[in-house]
């Protein structure tokens, strides 16, 4: 996942560093519970689909693009899926990062790491420095995965969606609604969940996401308040994602991974 905030055996999971009882829920991750087709994403909120580009216009210049890449790496004894996700300041690349994701058999979509280079330049739009400091892998650093799209959709269930606190990854999810009607530019989408993003690491930090069934992802807004209104920016889905296509197929891509 962008960051705009700042090994499990098979049969058995290995004990890891686990949250306190007060904290959000962890689900209990085995890989017993991923079939063979635990990269074949079909829930219908979060569908990830080969080939499939999305791109998000912000209302201050950013802009990023969401592309189904193919199979991921095997991570924690699961295969996952990888979206390649890249962030633009203006045209400026500011963060390349590529996610990795599984479903369960239950249909849970899980967030098993990222692989990301953030970029940071000069006045003068100079390429100054690099930083791979948001990178973190599910079973690396006593990590664990977490869901980033749940099937539970209950009002106020908030949850993990991945902890890794020895790489400052430690993200939750809170389910605020389901809208009955949400519009962006490209049209108006029903049953949209509603979830906000926030970190321990960071508690000023707030984002909310906007997911449509058959679509996933369709509007964000950026750095909320207290109150979760006045985002500082936002963004929405620009081209229209085919609910159609087929989903991410199980195969060997070229790429970076």
């Amino acid at each position: 996942m962008r960051t705009h905030l700042l090994v499990m055996s098979t049969a058995a999971a290995v004990a890891l560093a686990a949250p306190a009882a007060a904290d959000p829920f962890l689900p209990e991750f085995s890989a017993s519970n991923f079939g063979t087709g635990s990269a074949n994403i079909t829930n219908s909120y979060f569908p990830v689909r080969l080939g499939e580009v999305r791109t998000y216009a912000g209302s201050q210049g950013e802009s990023f693009v969401m592309t189904g890449v193919g199979n991921g790496p095997i991570i924690a004894n699961v295969r996952t899926a990888k979206v390649h996700d890249q962030g633009y300041s203006g045209s400026l690349l500011i963060e390349d990062t590529f996610d990795y994701f599984a479903q369960d058999k239950s249909g849970n979509v899980w967030y098993f790491g990222e692989d990301s280079t953030a970029y940071s330049y000069d006045k003068n739009g100079n390429l100054v420095g690099t930083s791979t400091a948001g990178s973190w892998r599910a079973g690396v650093h006593g990590g664990l995965p977490g869901y980033i799209m749940p099937t539970n959709k209950s009002i106020g269930f908030d949850y993990y969606q991945e902890f890794s606190p020895n790489d400052g990854a430690v993200d939750e999810g809170t389910t605020l609604a389901v809208l009955p009607r949400f519009t962006i530019g490209i049209g108006t989408f029903s049953n949209v969940v509603q979830v906000l993003e926030t970190t321990a690491l960071e508690p000023k930090a707030r984002d909310i996401k906007y997911y449509a069934p058959g679509v996933g992802l369709i509007a964000e807004d950026e750095d909320v308040r207290s109150n979760n209104k006045n985002p500082r920016q936002t963004f929405e889905l620009t081209n229209g994602a085919a609910s159609s296509r087929p989903p991410l197929e199980f195969r060997k891509v070229p790429g970076r991974h």
